[in-house]
């Protein structure tokens, strides 16, 4: 079995580092972190998540995005390992919306991403690829690349204390507009 690691939360000096390029990406350490990262955000019902977030401070993330109890609404894509991912081209647009935190638990904050990204990074097998997203993958990926410059994600980028509210709360407002 895989095992499931522990979450760094805020205050934790780890988060607030710029993580370290993965030069060797078939060894077995970096193959294993990989394994522990998509367990652990599946087990935490989450989208996706960084190195930095399970104590790593390496240039990986992992982009997991289904249906959970976290995140009814989001789409199928993954899980797809992203190492040294580097967003290449933005959209002029941006889009405001709701995000979540394993780091930062029963919390959501409303904040505007890139509605399109080109991110090119290697895959766990060392090929390099270039991948066009949008909308709410687009999002996953945009936080968790903050995680690797150092961002707490989305308290970064929050324009409003207004457009923080907990997790329960935002479940509310979602059972509101159904």
């Amino acid at each position: 079995m895989t095992k499931i690691r522990k979450i760094a939360t805020l205050g934790e000096k780890v988060l607030l580092k710029k993580a370290k390029p993965v030069k060797n990406i078939r060894d077995a350490d970096v193959q294993k972190l990989i394994d522990e990262m998509i367990a652990t955000s599946e087990h935490n019902n989450g989208v996706g998540i960084a190195a930095p977030q399970v104590f790593e401070s390496k240039r990986i993330i992992v982009v997991h995005s289904y249906p959970s109890p976290r995140y009814p609404y989001a789409p199928k894509f993954g899980p797809e390992a992203m190492i040294n991912p580097k967003i290449t081209k933005k959209s002029k647009e941006k889009e405001k919306g709701w995000e979540g935190c394993l780091s930062v638990p029963g919390y959501r904050g409303l904040v505007p991403r890139y509605k399109k990204i080109t991110v090119e990074y290697t895959d766990r097998d060392g090929k390099t690829k270039i991948m066009k997203a949008e909308d709410f993958v687009a999002r996953i990926i945009q936080h968790e690349i903050d995680h690797l410059e150092g961002r707490v994600c989305f308290l970064y980028w929050l324009e409003d204390i207004k457009n923080l509210m907990t997790e329960e709360n935002w479940k509310k407002m979602l059972a509101e507009k159904k």
